[in-house]
């Protein structure tokens, strides 16, 4: 997927057209979804260590296209690779996440700290994106970026 088709359905989500196809998830789910899009979070921040990336490939989109810290794109494909656990990462936890909806889409921000072997420590805040398909949640895109450790 290119960078203007993407840019074309994001226009189509935030326009007036885009909305007419969304429809509001029944009272109370959004609730239940802010839990599950929080856990899918959490499993994605804690898989970077444990390698296990079976639950990925529920909760990323077929579409899913997202930017990472070194400004470079990525897939589903490469998201929900399995690769084993990780040689360099010790830790990665879930800091924070607050979900906002928007009728069938929510926007989640976060952010994540992790630890290396070695002793060096980051953090990163990051942007996810959700669409409501079909009758569930899943990320359709996401950006990441490096955090300082103190802000000053």
């Amino acid at each position: 997927m290119s960078l203007k088709e993407i840019l074309f359905g994001a226009a189509l989500i935030f326009s007036p057209l885009g909305c007419a196809d969304v429809s509001e998830p029944a009272a109370g789910s959004y609730a239940e979804a802010e839990r599950y899009i929080i856990e899918c979070s959490r499993d994605w921040a804690e898989s970077v260590v444990t390698g296990d990336r079976s639950k990925r490939k529920i909760y990323f989109a077929d579409d899913f296209v997202g930017t990472d810290t070194k400004r470079r794109i990525y897939d589903k494909a490469t998201v929900t690779r399995e690769t084993g656990p990780a040689k360099q990462r010790i830790s990665n936890r879930l800091d924070s996440v607050k979900v906002r909806f928007f009728g069938g889409m929510a926007i989640a921000h976060g952010s994540e700290s992790w630890d290396r072997r070695g002793g060096s420590k980051g953090h990163y805040v990051w942007t996810d994106v959700w669409v409501r398909r079909n009758g569930r949640w899943q990320v359709v895109t996401a950006q990441d970026a490096a955090a300082p450790s103190e802000i000053k």
